[in-house]
């Protein structure tokens, strides 16, 4: 069940984009951790630059959108510095996204 509550999670992460690029959090590789336990739900995560004007409002949107997961009460955003994020983390949908060749 914490497979299916996982996914669900990440499903409703995707539409969540950081507003300099044109590529959801998820595909963009900010995502790195969703750790579900009961009702706790643990995201751990980047951003693309430790001076992203975004810092405080992509978190507080993440925890929003997980809380809207059915099962899920409370969820805690972790923002982490390592790895550092850089763009080989971006997935090859959001390479294709972007336009970028592989």
């Amino acid at each position: 069940m914490s497979d299916t509550i996982t996914e669900a999670v990440f499903a409703q992460l995707r539409p969540v984009f950081d507003p300099e690029i044109p590529v959801n959090i998820v595909d963009l590789g900010l995502i790195y951790d969703v750790k579900v336990d009961g009702p706790k739900c643990t995201v751990t995560m980047t951003l693309t630059s430790q001076s992203c004007p975004e810092a405080k409002t992509i978190p507080d949107f993440v925890k929003r959108r997980c809380n809207t997961v059915q099962g899920i009460t409370e969820t805690e955003v972790a923002v982490v510095w390592e790895p550092l994020w850089t763009p080989q983390r971006i997935s090859a949908e959001g390479r294709k996204m972007l336009g970028i060749d592989e």
